[in-house]
């Protein structure tokens, strides 16, 4: 059976309003609080988002809320459709920096930021 949990780690900064939504997670993956999610077109799934894929995942679409482990099947979880975020605690995937991601939710116009902290 597939699991999601929390586990908080400092992720939000700043006072950015939070915002959540319900998705699907595609079934084969373990992924953690703050994973960068890319929305599969055709199933309207989400994955961590990879910058060489070309099923519509590549591009950075929203950071998972919470743990979210579904080797097993598809799984309902949260994430995060608004908020800031701490440019050291998100999970890229292969091919994304926090300058990328920042870039892609600017020009999709998403209330999410990447916050470089000092």
């Amino acid at each position: 059976m597939a699991t999601a949990t929390a586990s908080p780690n400092d992720l939000l900064v700043s006072d950015v309003p939070v915002v959540t939504r319900n998705i699907t997670i595609l079934s084969g993956q373990n992924l953690l609080r703050g994973a960068v999610l890319g929305n599969i077109t055709a199933s309207d799934k989400y994955i961590l988002s990879l910058a060489g894929a070309s099923d519509g995942s590549q591009v950075p679409a929203l950071v998972l809320a919470i743990d979210a482990n579904a080797s097993g099947s598809d799984l309902v979880s949260s994430a995060y459709a608004g908020g800031a975020f701490d440019s050291t605690k998100l999970i890229y995937g292969t091919g994304h920096t926090a300058v990328t991601v920042e870039a892609a939710f600017r020009k999709e116009g998403a209330p999410l930021y990447v916050r470089v902290l000092k």
